[in-house]
């Protein structure tokens, strides 16, 4: 017996082209704008209740939305996979960014390492800027609406969410990583992408903080360290010792190990050789002395009778003498005329290469970005469209492309976003959506 057809509810008989976007976050409100600006009838589905939720805590909420380095540089930040964005970058970068939120009401003013924040230090205004953006532009956003699948074979047919089916010929894909899941970065987007026979690099969890085997650094829980030197090294199997990364810049200790801008930068390298061997972070405290300068300086000032622990003030911030101490075996109240030349290496081993060893990163609720995702061989760079499904779009963080810290990330998802909403709305069906019943 023939079973009879779904009922079918139409959204809007219309003749503008259909668009569908999954998640509302920066990367997917920046692609509903932009296919709607382009002659799209667009549908933004966000599975939470409130659109753009990580974007408004993003820099300690206020919004580190891009930065004023030039396009090399962009491109650096993001290493091997950078070029991916070079297209991207072309057609929509951190001037047209500036222009589009100063129109939108957003003023933006700039910061040391040329990062780019809100006037207002908000990141709530960036976000409700952009929401009433679309809203604006006649796209229909719908909360608390999550997608459980992308229904196509070789072409996109539309989603399926938990109130039925919604019929498109494009569907951008911006979901997300996997960091922050309260704010509904659940990693959904790599399984729908994996379902329809996409390769997913294993996303993992990248800028963020390191567990360190030492126990002496919870001692030193809350010291920051600025301008300081910290070099990741990876020692193999075979007692071969290799220089992973560096950074210079500020530090921060913690109850677990060591966090700060520099610490999140190197955790990039970090991420990609667990398991291969011994990780371990040195940290200069003195950068601007050479190993040769810094003895000379012992020695001139070794020649008092001052008690070792009183003279360290001069040296370290008072948080690290005790640690300092139990670390050279330097008894406190010796006079450091009676300290000994290998002591005194001993201090200036530690004081350029204070060594830590890394156990481990923080989980991906703390981390700010996910390393890993949908494989860039797979996607247009011109069109951001998937290379195994027509009409599947992706953007941000979902792409297998993460950069440093500096709004470098959020600068990628609003280029894709604008690429990705621009070419779907080209491609998207002339007509209208479908919402078919389940039942």
């Amino acid at each position: 017996m023939n079973q009879p057809e779904p009922e079918t509810q139409y959204i809007e008989n219309t003749p503008r082209r259909a668009v569908i976007v999954v998640g509302a976050g920066a990367g997917g409100l920046m692609a509903a704008g932009r296919a709607a600006e382009s002659g799209a009838r667009v549908i933004l589905l966000e599975r939470g209740p409130q659109t753009a939720r990580k974007l408004r805590i993003a820099g300690k909420g206020r919004a580190n939305v891009t930065n004023t380095a030039d396009k090399n540089e962009f491109i650096a930040a993001f290493g091997e996979n950078g070029k991916f964005l070079y297209g991207a970058f072309s057609r929509f970068f951190k001037d047209d960014l500036r222009d589009l939120l100063r129109r939108l009401g957003v003023e933006t003013k700039v910061e040391r390492g040329g990062r780019v924040f809100p006037v207002s230090d908000d990141a709530d205004d960036v976000a409700n800027a952009l929401e009433r953006w679309v809203r604006s532009l006649g796209v229909e956003i719908l909360l608390n609406s999550r997608v459980k699948s992308i229904e196509a074979n070789e072409t996109v047919k539309g989603v399926r969410t938990d109130r039925g089916l919604i019929s498109s010929d494009a569907v951008i894909l911006a979901t997300g990583g996997i960091t922050y899941p309260k704010t509904g970065s659940t990693g959904d987007g790599y399984r729908m992408a994996a379902e329809l026979g996409h390769h997913i690099v294993e996303p993992r969890p990248s800028l963020t903080a390191m567990v360190c085997q030492e126990l002496w650094v919870r001692e030193l829980q809350g010291l920051s360290l600025k301008n300081v030197e910290a070099r990741l090294y990876l020692t193999d199997e075979s007692g071969k010792k290799k220089a992973i990364g560096k950074q210079f810049g500020e530090m921060l200790f913690t109850h677990f190990g060591v966090s700060g801008p520099i610490i999140l930068t190197l955790s990039r390298k970090a991420v990609d050789v667990f398991g291969k061997g011994k990780i371990e972070l040195e940290i200069n405290l003195k950068p601007a002395l050479s190993e040769e300068q810094l003895h000379a300086r012992l020695i001139r000032d070794f020649t008092s009778t001052k008690h070792f622990k009183n003279y360290l003030p001069d040296l370290l911030p008072r948080a690290m003498i005790p640690i300092f101490i139990k670390l050279t075996g330097i008894p406190e109240h010796l006079p450091v005329n009676n300290i000994t030349a290998e002591k005194r290496k001993r201090m200036v081993e530690l004081l350029r290469n204070l060594r830590l060893t890394v156990t481990g990163l923080r989980p991906p609720d703390e981390a700010i970005v996910t390393a890993g995702g949908v494989d860039i061989k797979e996607i247009n760079p011109k069109t951001m469209e998937s290379r195994l499904v027509k009409g599947l779009y992706f953007v941000g963080e979902v792409i297998d492309i993460d950069a440093t810290t500096g709004g470098y990330n959020l600068q990628a998802a609003f280029s894709t976003g604008w690429v990705a909403g621009e070419s779907a709305a080209e491609c998207g069906m002339k007509g209208k959506f479908r919402v078919a019943s389940d039942e």
